[in-house]
């Protein structure tokens, strides 16, 4: 193994704080001459902040080692949808890292030719009202990650998925695309970043349905850590099979 994809929420962190041994399971890696790289589905702070943040519980990180689903959505709008009109169903977190893509923002659901959904904590209906009225004028929907509920240190609450789900449920359309993991467009983004082919790669993350299914997908090395997502009941449930389950980052080292 030349570098390990890491996931942040339920892996690194909860909410804000960190998890037990997690700092100690990013050293392992790095002593053992990886390269590191967090990924995160959670598309509110920008890579400098999560740089920050890292840094400040303990796990050094710079920001050209964290990749998150509002910058592979920003690259998606670059790459298909660049000078689209764009109406954001996100909120301003999401919606102020995807200015620097090529696209305008427009507030008239008429007007969009694509609808962005992500995480937005004062969703409400009359958003879901301008999602389903661009959606069934002829917009294309992106969202911005899968993740249906994410873990804070007060317990669950609903993610971006929650969001894309209700927008897309409404208007009776699917997605053109869903970035984050693990969807193919962030693998890339993340291989690129690394420069190392998958099969060098290692992915450690706390869901079995976008950080293991991102890795078994591109041909990774992959474990599971029980400290989020992913329990006894959801492994012997799942069809995807990670190679190692780890009770927590701590424990990394017996992968390596």
């Amino acid at each position: 193994m030349r570098a390990a994809l890491v996931d942040l929420d339920g892996t690194v962190v909860r909410g804000g704080s960190l998890l037990p041994g997690a700092a100690a399971g990013v050293r392992a890696l790095r002593d053992a001459g990886l390269a590191v790289l967090f990924l995160t589905n959670n598309p509110t702070r920008p890579p400098s902040d999560w740089a920050a943040h890292l840094t400040d519980l303990g796990v050094p990180a710079a920001p050209d080692e964290v990749v998150t689903s509002a910058a592979a959505t920003r690259d998606y709008l670059d790459d298909h949808f660049a000078g689209a009109r764009v109406l954001a169903v996100a909120g301003e977190a999401v919606v102020e890292q995807l200015r620097a893509a090529d696209v305008t923002f427009v507030d008239v659901p008429g007007d969009a030719d694509v609808v962005v959904a992500g995480f937005d904590a004062t969703f409400d209906y009359e958003d879901l009202t301008a999602g389903l009225r661009a959606l069934r004028a002829g917009a294309d929907l992106v969202g911005t990650d899968p993740d249906r509920w994410v873990p804070t240190d007060e317990g669950p609450i609903p993610g971006s998925g929650a969001i894309v789900n209700a927008v897309a449920g409404a208007a009776e359309v699917e997605p053109v695309a869903v970035l984050g993991k693990p969807s193919g467009e962030t693998t890339n983004l993340a291989l690129g970043r690394l420069g190392v082919p998958a099969a060098e790669c290692l992915l450690v993350g706390d869901r079995l349905d976008t950080d293991v299914a991102m890795g078994e997908q591109a041909g990774m090395a992959t474990a599971v850590v029980l400290t989020g997502a992913t329990d006894d009941a959801a492994l012997a449930a799942s069809d995807v099979a990670p190679d190692h389950v780890l009770d927590s980052l701590a424990d990394v080292g017996s992968v390596l």
